[in-house]
């Protein structure tokens, strides 16, 4: 039995794994996979990856190209979610701060840098013509706790993350939504690393198969989002919302034109400062050529 490390945040988008690993798919066929929940996001799965801690991740599709081309030596395997990640900008409750106009000068809580919330402010920045000052405009405060503890004491002012994970502390009062931003590519990637590549291409494939057969049988349950929100404290019809506009992956191969797209848009949003070979993202493999 080989025992594979695969960490991902403890969010909804990751209940097809779950499910997949509760039901024996990857034990019946020899495959051992060792969860680590990652409350840090992105940036917290680039170090563990660097650091041999982990094997594999699910993690945010501008946070991984960023980290592979600073040295993290990775490939994106697949992407897993192709629909947007819908990103709520937060403040608290109590805040003067209400629209996102009104967001210039103030400071982002986030949980490190080149994870999703510290590159997503790029982006609603620059769609809204906001700037932001590197030096001055973020505190990392490691992960959703740590940002509601920066809300209250007011060391932060603004963040943002996955809207319906932090939902819930709206509706008691804590936080107060003032925006939305969404991921104009897909949301989230698998990657492994380069390690892991060489030595067990095989079971790699083993892998990404049952998860895609776990995804798309979760696509056709239509008790999911009862599922989603007893498991992650999410209202039931807020879980609906999200299933409805959820497209998983369900396939390992990734098309050489999409990733062109968005290596573009990365590169517009200053999250990249060059347009890379594919094969220095991309496990290779799985990359369909269009000619």
């Amino acid at each position: 039995m080989l025992t594979v490390r695969v960490g991902g945040v403890p969010e909804h988008f990751n209940l097809a794994w779950h499910l997949a690993i509760e039901s024996g798919m990857f034990t019946s066929k020899g495959i051992q996979i060792d969860w680590v929940d990652v409350p840090g996001g992105t940036g917290a799965m680039c170090k563990a990856l660097r650091n041999n801690e982990l094997d594999m991740a699910i993690a945010l599709t501008e946070g991984v190209v960023s980290d592979i081309l600073h040295g993290n030596p990775s490939k994106i395997v697949q992407f897993y979610v192709n629909s947007p990640l819908q990103w709520g900008i937060f403040v608290n409750a109590k805040s003067n701060i209400n629209t996102i106009s009104q967001m210039q000068g103030y400071k982002y809580a986030i949980s490190r840098y080149k994870s999703g919330s510290h590159l997503m402010a790029y982006v609603n920045a620059s769609d809204n013509n906001l700037n932001i000052n590197n030096d001055t405009d973020f505190e990392v405060v490691g992960n959703l706790d740590g940002a509601r503890k920066a809300l209250a004491e007011n060391t932060s002012q603004l963040f943002m993350w996955e809207k319906y994970t932090t939902k819930p502390y709206v509706d008691n009062g804590e936080f107060k939504m003032i925006g939305e931003c969404s991921t104009p590519w897909p949301c989230f990637v698998i990657t492994a690393t380069n390690h892991f590549l060489v030595q067990h291409e095989l079971v790699l494939n083993q892998i990404l198969s049952i998860v895609n057969l776990s995804c798309l049988v979760m696509t056709n349950n239509s008790k999911a989002p009862a599922m989603i929100a007893e498991r992650y404290g999410i209202k039931e019809n807020d879980a609906k919302l999200w299933f409805k506009d959820l497209e998983y992956a369900c396939h390992q191969q990734m098309n050489e034109k999409q990733w062109n797209d968005i290596l573009a848009r990365l590169l517009k949003f200053e999250i990249i400062n060059r347009l890379p070979e594919l094969n220095e993202i991309c496990y290779d493999k799985n990359v369909e050529l269009v000619y």
